[in-house]
């Protein structure tokens, strides 16, 4: 029992929605699986566990056929098994589980989890409470090397970055000041890392379920978060339910077409329907995603505009004011020097490391940065940061506190000045031609900078 002492003692509605548990699995261990099964059925109050359904998405080993459909008929809940024809991919094998489950709610989980003692009423109380409140537990870790538990943590939320990649971040503080200091509320959380959360089954059905366009897995999760906000809904983590998960180092399994195209064809779908003008920020800095086909939109579309939905920079102003993402900008593009036509690079440097400087690619990537409203030059989380007189200038966490990340830039003279130091930018010195220095400010051509708007995409 992870939870909280002041979690345990909470006390729910005697008449909760009752779920069906829809767990996908391809592949999995026969000991992972049934970890899985067993906990929810020793962990779960009956009267609320409609059914399990397990969704078979074309396993190949033979103790998941035969061998399984015996073993559970002598569970005390009802298990159902679904096979799918072929390899289809989490999403539309959920679909499936989906459309097959009987239960109020619908709760997914991975094939690889641990429920722990009460975590499935605050779930379904949250959800009796507001039928449009999607609701995810804490994820704990359980180590793929000796399946030790260790508790997550209730003091981070999802987020997400310019490449798309779903980030678990700080709760921040305004949403600590929202809960009043109770840890026992749910937190709101912008995105959801997808693999296990409850859902009214109605309002699965009304807010648009999975984009089935999307391929095997990978995107889902944002896209429904986006969705969820944008059009009406909220999505919260409630601290006082804990699911373990087994989290693995690599994916034990292939995805047709290869990993990169289909994370990329299905976050070019979420993008072309919930980001607006904002996903030029994906594009920028992922070129290489523009030549996926991603196939038609146009019904995730029109279910948009009959769901009233908001556009993505409410989402960005009201939900997620800590994006990586700035609301408002002033150029996103490269950050090119008049006299030597060479642009500021990261080079796809780590936190703490040296901004550098090389000849224009023009293919965004590695030279894309953001002038920010906020004064800051950044690339999706770093900033560029001088901590000292003649710097160096080095890429850190944007921390949103200005300080060392504040830059005025002056459109007439195209300098970049730091405000704290009081000096610009300036081209490499002769003794590391690859690092661009700061100097007294003197209005020479090469502490000149041209900030250039750049579009890739559709």
């Amino acid at each position: 029992d992870f939870r909280i002492e002041k979690c345990k003692t909470k006390v729910y509605p005697d008449e909760l929605p009752n779920t069906s548990v829809v767990i996908v699995f391809h592949n999995e261990a026969w000991s992972t699986l049934l970890r899985t099964v067993y906990s929810v059925i020793n962990r779960s109050p009956h009267y609320l566990l409609s059914e399990v359904i397990l969704v078979d998405d074309a396993s190949e080993r033979d103790f998941l056929k035969l061998t399984l459909e015996n073993y559970v008929k002598n569970l005390e809940v009802p298990v159902k098994i679904i096979r799918m024809e072929e390899r289809s991919g989490l999403i539309r094998a959920r679909l499936r589980g989906a459309a097959a489950s009987k239960g109020q709610v619908i709760t997914f989980l991975d094939a690889h989890c641990e429920c722990t003692v009460g975590w499935l009423e605050p779930l379904l109380a949250r959800i009796k409470e507001d039928r449009k409140t999607v609701v995810c537990p804490i994820i704990d870790v359980i180590s793929d090397d000796t399946f030790e538990y260790m508790a997550g943590s209730d003091m981070t939320y999802g987020g997400f970055n310019w490449k798309l990649n779903f980030r678990w971040y700080p709760v921040p503080q305004r949403e600590m000041d929202r809960r009043k200091g109770d840890r026992t509320l749910p937190v709101r959380t912008p995105t959801m890392a997808g693999g296990l959360f409850s859902i009214d089954r109605n309002y699965f059905e009304e807010i648009g379920t999975y984009d089935a366009g999307m391929d095997i897995w990978g995107g889902e999760n944002l896209e429904m978060s986006f969705r969820i906000w944008q059009c009406g809904g909220s999505l919260e983590i409630v601290t006082c339910s804990h699911v373990g998960h087994v989290f693995r180092k690599a994916t034990p399994y292939t995805f047709p077409g290869g990993t990169g195209h289909v994370i990329n064809k299905n976050n070019r779908r979420l993008a072309e329907v919930w980001m607006d003008e904002f996903k030029d920020f994906f594009y920028i800095i992922s070129p290489g995603v523009v030549k996926v086909d991603y196939g038609d939109v146009s019904v995730r579309k029109t279910l948009r505009e009959n769901l009233k939905c908001k556009p993505f920079s409410w989402y960005l102003e009201n939900i997620y004011p800590d994006s990586q993402i700035p609301r408002r900008y002033y150029s996103l593009g490269e950050i090119r020097n008049v006299e030597t036509n060479q642009c500021l690079d990261n080079m796809g440097r780590k936190e703490n490391e040296k901004v550098g400087i090389f000849n224009c690619h023009g293919m965004g990537g590695n030279q894309v940065f953001s002038y920010t409203a906020d004064k800051e030059i950044r690339t999706d989380d770093l900033c560029l940061d001088v901590s000292r007189l003649n710097g160096p200038v080095i890429m850190l966490k944007c921390h949103h506190m200005r300080g060392n990340q504040l830059w005025e830039y002056d459109a007439e003279r195209l300098t970049l000045r730091h405000v704290n130091s009081n000096q610009c930018l300036d081209e490499p010195s002769e003794e590391d031609k690859m690092v661009p220095t700061m100097q007294d400010c003197s209005g020479s051509r090469s502490q000149q900078w041209l900030l250039r708007n750049m579009t890739l995409g559709a």
